[in-house]
């Protein structure tokens, strides 16, 4: 019989869902969904299931718009992203979302084990994401939340988990029209906090504040709470890294790199990954 509701009793280990998904153990949250580490029952693959409860959504027509955001990414098959295997919408509005099991560990635990990385780690986590990203970019899909928590590092390097849930959020939420974050504060750009949607730029602006993070060890922007990190935004361009972190040598090439994804106006930041990248590319460390 198919399933049409979901349940809290419904997210535990030894449910199936979907009759075919066996619940292995909780994996992560994201704070719009809980994902958990599931077996395909039908060929024995591990996946990542994420389930969206209705209560996110105002009308079955918003779950299925957010379901249709998320099932474009199913065409894409990149190592950076994991991809995107079903998505379905039950029938009081809930999503669930079935995709490939990110390997190795989100970068958010091994950054919070370790200080500054090597100027050399950072640059080859760039260049391997922004390869995704430009692929991604290029058929028409945005990330809409890079940060230390949807980037796992494993043995074959970085992967991109959530790929699409902020900006499709945004889209089923609010049909076209501007309206508060979604999104991480301390990772999106200025504009996003004015209600825009995420797109190519805020991609780059996302990653860019996570590699000013891995090699600073320190955040760019200050506050602890919205208002607070908003205010620090409200510059052309972020701090020096030597004013946030005068212990640290960076090469003025990285900075000057990263710098460029960070400035305050859209239209002032690399023109897209591609332009990112080869900034990247050229540095001799």
């Amino acid at each position: 019989m198919a399933q049409t509701h979901l349940s809290l009793f419904d997210l535990a280990p030894g449910k199936v869902l979907l009759d075919r998904y066996l619940i292995d153990a909780p994996h992560r949250e994201n704070g719009m969904s809980a994902a958990f580490r599931v077996t395909d029952q039908e060929g024995g693959e591990v996946r990542e299931l994420q389930a969206f409860p209705s209560s996110l959504f105002e009308s079955k027509a918003q779950a299925d718009a957010f379901a249709g955001t998320l099932s474009a990414w199913a065409a894409l098959e990149d190592a950076a992203f994991t991809q995107v295997q079903t998505v379905e919408v039950l029938g009081d509005g809930a999503v669930i979302a079935v995709f490939e099991f990110p390997e190795g560990s989100a970068l958010r635990d091994l950054a919070s084990e370790r200080g500054p990385w090597e100027a050399q780690e950072v640059v080859e986590l760039g260049l391997a994401t922004l390869a995704g990203l430009q692929n991604a970019h290029a058929k028409g899909l945005v990330h809409g939340d890079i940060k230390p928590s949807t980037i796992f590092v494993g043995d074959h390097g970085p992967v991109l988990v959530d790929g699409g849930v902020t900006p499709g959020l945004w889209a089923a939420k609010h049909l076209g029209t501007r309206t508060a974050l979604i999104g991480t504060p301390y990772y999106a750009p200025l504009e996003q906090f004015g209600g825009d949607a995420p797109d190519e730029r805020s991609d780059l602006y996302n990653l860019a504040t996570v590699m000013y993070e891995l090699v600073t060890g320190v955040m760019p922007w200050k506050g602890r709470g919205f208002i607070e990190v908003f205010q620090s935004k409200m510059q052309p361009s972020a701090p020096a890294m030597s004013a946030l972190a005068p212990g640290i040598e960076v090469d003025p090439g990285l900075e000057a790199a990263i710098a460029g994804g960070l400035r305050g106006s859209r239209q002032d930041r690399h023109r897209s990954a591609a332009d990112f990248r080869s900034a990247l590319a050229a540095l001799h460390l």
